[in-house]
């Protein structure tokens, strides 16, 4: 009954100023945001955190007249594979939708297969000088909004959160999962991955306190880790940590992603995108709170700092503490973070921006430049834009 005032209480109590850089690099120069920008139905709130020596992370959103295109790539084994993905995905969404003349399940899965292909030909390219090269992967979590439908495709255990309010009781607000953590800690997966593969008593196998496909990784589908999906890219005992003792004859790694839709409904609030560094620190219901209860702009970067303190927290230091770890000591405390949270906007569902919006993409401080996800084309010339496209 008193929900908005206990928001209002609670929004005066703990200003969002407390933590909150007032510009990337000044206060927090692991911390990179967007707060508030425009997207075809709505607006958007975009951040990111470094945990790694290298970011591993990289996020990606491109909200065009026609639709938003949202892209959560966590790599692992390196940047490769997630900055690969994030600079290559969206073109080939773009093109197969545009060939097609819509946006649906098949185009999704089309995108990712055409980048899983491309990368595996990079790899294959580079595979005699760098070995290595056929060690990094990436998660995949992609989202499109399009005629009033949401879809969604997802290799790994990043995840894709909606907050909607229950059709009951209106005033309250409910958090639904989109998306299955594809990691061998969860005993479904881990029983499909037995299931799948009779022949290997150690597809899964606990080890260095995790369950890990063959010993090694924790994720059971991902773009690239070529070397657990192919035999030409087996690494040799120069690589110990990579190398299979027992050679893989199929895939043992999945690229299928799984892909889903939702027809938008009134009580659809809003979608957090996030990478697992989030999921690792907080709850589905307490990031779909924090979104609920506090202003739109700057409600990423909150929830990188919920997510931050609570790494903090655990560890019984102070969040200002942790704050001046360096990145070398970092990775102990958190993850590399990417947060993406779409407002959505019902009034909005079926109409086009006006202007086209800005194309955004996580820690890449380049000139902000005009969307080109466009599916109807008005004009010729689409092609050269694809081309255009960094």
């Amino acid at each position: 009954m008193f929900r908005w005032l206990e928001r209002i209480v609670l929004a005066c109590c703990e200003p969002l100023s407390r933590y909150l850089p007032s510009s990337r690099g000044e206060d927090y120069p692991l911390l990179w945001y967007k707060d508030l920008e425009k997207h075809s139905c709505g607006k958007f709130s975009f951040a990111m955190v470094q945990g790694n020596r290298v970011c591993e992370d990289y996020g990606h959103v491109e909200p065009g007249r026609q639709g938003t295109f949202v892209g959560i790539y966590d790599g692992h084994g390196g940047p490769q594979a997630s900055r690969f993905a994030c600079d290559h995905l969206s073109r080939h969404l773009i093109s197969f939708a545009r060939a097609r003349g819509t946006i649906d399940e098949e185009v999704l899965n089309n995108a990712v297969a055409a980048t899983e292909e491309a990368f595996l030909d990079y790899v294959r390219e580079k595979f005699e000088t760098d070995p290595l090269m056929a060690s990094k992967g990436s998660c995949c979590l992609v989202g499109v909004i399009w005629n009033g439908t949401l879809y969604v495709a997802n290799l790994g255990d990043s995840r894709a959160v909606l907050g909607h309010n229950h059709i009951e009781r209106p005033d309250r607000i409910v958090a639904l999962q989109l998306t299955n953590d594809h990691n061998a800690s969860n005993v479904v997966i881990r029983n499909e991955l037995n299931a799948s593969h009779p022949d290997d008593p150690n597809i899964v196998v606990y080890d260095r306190e995790a369950w890990r496909v063959r010993g090694i990784i924790q994720i059971t589908r991902a773009l690239g880790d070529a070397y657990l999906k192919h035999q030409e890219f087996a690494l040799d005992t120069n690589f110990p940590k990579f190398h299979l003792k027992v050679p893989i004859t199929r895939p043992v790694v999945r690229d299928d992603p799984e892909v889903s839709s939702r027809n938008l409904q009134a009580v659809d609030r809003f979608v957090i995108f996030a990478s697992d560094g989030l999921w690792d620190l907080l709850t589905n219901e307490k990031a779909v709170e924090i979104v609920n209860t506090y202003p739109k702009k700057g409600i990423a970067r909150r929830l990188l700092v919920s997510a931050l303190d609570e790494a903090a927290r655990r560890v019984k230091i102070k969040y200002d503490d942790l704050k001046k770890v360096g990145i070398n000591e970092r990775r102990t405390f958190h993850d590399d973070i990417t947060v993406v949270v779409i407002f959505i906007d019902h009034n909005m569902l079926n109409r086009q921006l006006s202007v086209p919006g800005m194309s955004v993409r996580g820690f890449v401080d380049a000139a902000p430049r005009r969307s080109k996800f466009n599916i109807i084309q008005q004009e010729a010339g689409s092609e050269e834009e694809l081309d255009d496209m960094p």
